[in-house]
């Protein structure tokens, strides 16, 4: 809720929530809803997963960090900000600051929260947590996962925001951080 809009449709009636298939990841669930003022029941299928965080990872030159890696989902090599799952009893700055060193190697001690997006409310249950690491340090080696194939990069972030613009990072989680954080650079 906000000072600034007023929501005024209702929420929707869940009839049932039936977990039709299960994976590490996340899990399929068929969601029987009832619109406001309708009588007629609407299946809906939702993919119940964990918050997810996204990093804008700056060096002491303002260098922004990136990962190249493949994405299965479009068939593509994409390039990304770090991110990645909040793990079970972690919190989402806590799994920022894991993601970030796991993946690039990087650390920083200047953490600012952005916001969260809601990833794809049409179908997904989650939020990303966006944050902006500050002076980031390679302080290690990559340390990712047995799925992970990433490759870094660095460059300035005006070349970063070019590529944003020319359609080249194209991830809506980077672009809605990249928003959130000229929002927050432009006050």
């Amino acid at each position: 809720m906000s000072d600034l809009f007023t929501f005024s449709k209702p929420k929707w009636n869940v009839v049932e929530d039936k977990k039709v298939f299960e994976t590490p990841i996340f899990s399929l669930h068929e969601i029987e809803l009832i619109p406001d003022k309708i009588e007629n029941t609407h299946p809906f299928y939702v993919l119940n997963a964990p918050e997810w965080i996204n990093v804008i990872a700056l060096t002491a030159d303002h260098e922004i960090v990136l990962v190249e890696q493949y994405r299965a989902g479009i068939d593509e090599v994409t390039l990304e900000i770090p991110g990645g799952m909040v793990d079970r009893g972690e919190s989402p700055a806590e799994a920022a600051q894991r993601e970030l060193l796991e993946e690039t190697g990087f650390r920083s001690k200047s953490w600012t929260f952005l916001g969260k997006t809601s990833s794809n409310p049409a179908i997904l249950s989650n939020y990303t947590h966006l944050y902006l690491a500050e002076n980031c340090e390679k302080t290690d080696k990559q340390h990712t996962d047995g799925s992970e194939d990433i490759r870094i990069h660095k460059m300035p972030m005006k070349n970063f925001l070019e590529l944003v613009s020319r359609g080249v990072v194209h991830h809506s989680i980077v672009l809605a951080a990249v928003a959130q954080y000229l929002l927050k650079k432009g006050k």
